[in-house]
């Protein structure tokens, strides 16, 4: 008898110790139903018709002690249903910023041609896509491949974000369900309240200042420097001793266009 309340004795403490174990991990993936790695959308497009879009999502790289991993990587993936041709839009890892560059907001198509609205992701993003206003990176899909295009070539029937914003994934989790639909979507999103994600703006608008972003370069050795270092100096030469000591190549190194070539001055 001794033996056998010893055994459950341990069997006990086992499964006590495994479960806390599989707590840990879930903590620390954030991701305990695991619904928000791949979910499904339901994407209400601007003339009332609905597709199906697949959605993934992958987190990674630097962040804090005790914080979620930033989104590394994402995906939407869809048919088009015009000419049943099957697409998939990524926003993938970005060496010089550290993680994905763009958060999708949109997904939607015209006269068969699809259409992508989304966002950069943190100043540095912002700044490596040169710093949009309203601050929108769009991409068309042509001859079989993404197109960086100008705001001003989006359709204007364009106007409504229909998919999950801002941590889709954690969003999914929440809802615990593998497809979400168009009312919900909605719904998510009405919580937003910044105007360039109530809908699409297609003026610039006024920045607040706790959302500025501080103007950054790239330096060449896969970091950024504040643009201030160099608009400050007094000289053109004084701007290239600070390529200099940032290492910085003639193709970085903004004190041409900062200073006149010719007289050399501000």
């Amino acid at each position: 008898m001794k033996r056998l309340l010893n055994g459950l004795t341990i069997g006990v403490l086992l499964t006590v110790l495994l479960a806390a174990l599989a707590g840990c991990m879930t903590l620390a993936g954030g991701n305990p139903l695991g619904l928000g790695d791949s979910w499904r959308e339901e994407v209400l497009l601007h003339d009332g018709c609905k597709i199906i879009v697949k959605r993934s999502v992958d987190r990674g790289g630097r962040h804090e002690i005790g914080q979620q991993p930033p989104i590394k990587e994402q995906s939407l993936s869809f048919t088009i249903p015009a000419t049943k041709e099957n697409v998939t839009w990524k926003s993938e890892y970005s060496e010089d910023v550290g993680l994905a560059d763009f958060m999708p907001l949109l997904l939607d198509i015209v006269q068969g041609t699809a259409y992508v609205v989304s966002t950069p992701v943190g100043c540095l993003s912002y700044n490596k896509w040169g710093r949009p206003n309203p601050p929108y990176v769009v991409f068309r899909y042509a001859n079989k491949a993404w197109q960086n295009i100008a705001l001003q070539e989006l359709p204007a029937e364009i106007k409504k974000l229909n998919l999950i914003i801002s941590s889709p994934d954690n969003k999914v989790n929440q809802l615990g369900k593998r497809l979400v639909s168009a009312e919900e979507i909605r719904k998510i999103n009405s919580r937003l309240t910044q105007p360039e994600f109530k809908t699409i703006l297609r003026e610039p608008v006024r920045i607040l200042k706790s959302r500025e972003c501080a103007e950054m370069i790239p330096d060449g050795n896969r970091g950024w420097i504040g643009i201030g270092w160099f608009k400050k100096q007094p000289s053109y030469d004084a701007c290239l001793d600070v390529c200099k000591k940032n290492k910085m190549s003639s193709q970085y190194c903004p004190c041409d266009r900062l200073f006149d070539k010719t007289t050399k001055e501000k």
